[in-house]
């Protein structure tokens, strides 16, 4: 049917964080390589049974090992829901180079929208985050990334391998 996207065909969806983890000591996402893809997004669900500011920071590498990670810094896109057992809103908030969350107890999705034409230059071709040290046991994340792919496909070729 033409005009309707199919999420699988159109968008690669990519584990981050192996399921939700616990933020108590920082979490390294993997890296995901963008050579395929026109555009991504990181989408991470918290969940703070104590009140953090935590952050997300999007990374760039040469290698999905994490090879010469270091921060992006152009300033990107950014989604917050700060409470999503209240609202399912997503409202943006201010473009900025990573998200940080407000300092309470609550259930939160946060959204950052990459453009690696923008931001992925030289070498680069790799995308991770990096999840603040919460120094609390019972926070928790969960991180997937979505790539729109260039070309529509059942299959798309994977992007945890360079």
């Amino acid at each position: 049917m033409e005009g309707i996207i199919s999420l699988p065909e159109n968008f690669q969806l990519v584990d981050g964080s192996a399921g939700p983890v616990t933020t108590n000591g920082g979490v390294t996402c993997d890296y995901v390589s963008l050579k395929n893809a026109i555009r991504v997004w990181i989408v991470a669900q918290f969940t703070q049974a104590v009140g953090h500011a935590t952050t997300v920071q999007p990374r760039k590498a040469t290698a999905v090992a994490g090879t010469g990670a270091t921060d992006c810094t152009s300033n990107m896109r950014i989604w917050e829901n700060e409470d999503t057992a209240a609202s399912d809103t997503l409202p943006a908030v201010t473009a900025a180079t990573l998200a940080t969350l407000t300092n309470n107890i609550k259930k939160k999705l946060v959204v950052i929208e990459i453009d690696p034409a923008v931001e992925f230059k030289e070498d680069y071709d790799v995308l991770g985050c990096v999840i603040s040290d919460s120094s609390q046991a019972t926070n928790y994340v969960s991180v997937m990334y979505i790539l729109q792919t260039k070309y529509q496909q059942a299959t798309p070729p994977a992007a945890i391998t360079d």
